[in-house]
């Protein structure tokens, strides 16, 4: 079955997706082995797995390549981050085509202008709303496969305000986009309206630090949402946890100290199925 259709048969069986955030082919494969039904390709955290924040400044064929290196490293159905879609509507039409390419099921693209910032951050800026629901017609045209799944986000609300980021999140919806996504509620009262407010498929970000109140999977599967996604914790933990090991290096020379926190040798290689790769290159050499 293709990624597309399974996530779509996924989200027809009206459980709620947990999606955690993935940057690499490594952090990919350690969400399939922990038995997630699907992954997040963040892009802020694509973005500052080469070193930059999280404000666009990544190329559309930059991420296009990280996200076919996620993809390769797993059979989960990606959803990807595809910001603003890197310009106008003729550019969402070439990202949506090469995002496609690159095997994801589903992206997201948002209301800010280009370049974009964090959803989480201060002073961000947007389109007109005519101008996204020309950029959500232009994405559904674009595609090949018709059960890939677009999703349309709005940061408005800490823009503009909770009430027209509903609005705009509902001119969304009747441009064509199969999941709506108002990023950044404030209060537990912001989530509950915006379930109320669409009957329809709908994700939401859940992260810790974030402007949003963390609220249990459970609560948001009554609440109505379908996918959640968890972008950056993964990659936050891995900094904490390689920081240590450095500490740890610094004082001592090596990480013998910290050995019982960390992988082991013969773990690293089975996440990473060498011993398939090793019979492989055995089957086909001379």
């Amino acid at each position: 079955m293709r990624a597309t259709t399974r996530l779509r048969e996924l989200l027809k069986a009206g459980r709620t997706l947990v999606a955690p955030g993935v940057f690499d082919g490594l952090s990919a494969r350690l969400v399939a082995r922990a038995g997630f039904p699907a992954a997040y390709a963040s892009g802020g955290a694509i973005a500052r797995s080469t070193g930059v924040p999280d404000l666009g400044l990544l190329s559309l064929d930059e991420i296009a390549a990280r996200l076919a290196t996620i993809v390769d490293a797993m059979a989960l159905p990606v959803i990807a981050d595809a910001d603003t879609g890197y310009g106008n509507a003729l550019n969402v039409q070439r990202a949506v085509r090469a995002f496609e390419r690159a095997g994801v099921a589903a992206l997201h693209l948002e209301d800010q202008t280009f370049p974009k910032k964090c959803g989480h951050y201060d002073d961000k800026s947007l389109v007109p709303a005519a101008e996204m629901t020309a950029k959500l017609k232009a994405a559904r045209d674009a595609l090949v496969d018709q059960d890939f799944i677009i999703i349309a986000r709005t940061d408005a609300i800490a823009v503009e305000g909770f009430s027209a980021a509903l609005d705009r999140a509902a001119a969304y919806g009747d441009a064509g986009a199969d999941v709506i996504f108002v990023e950044a509620p404030e209060s537990e009262a912001h989530i509950v309206e915006v379930a109320q407010r669409f009957p329809g498929w709908k994700l939401i970000n859940m992260f810790a630090g974030g402007k949003t109140p963390l609220l249990p999977v459970n609560r948001l599967e009554a609440l109505g949402y379908n996918i959640v996604i968890i972008p950056s914790d993964l990659q936050r933990a891995a900094i904490a946890a390689m920081a240590r090991a450095l500490d740890c290096i610094k004082r001592d020379g090596s990480s013998a100290a910290m050995a019982a926190a960390m992988t082991t040798f013969k773990e690293r290689e089975a996440l990473m199925d060498t011993a398939a790769y090793l019979a492989r290159d055995k089957k086909y050499g001379s």
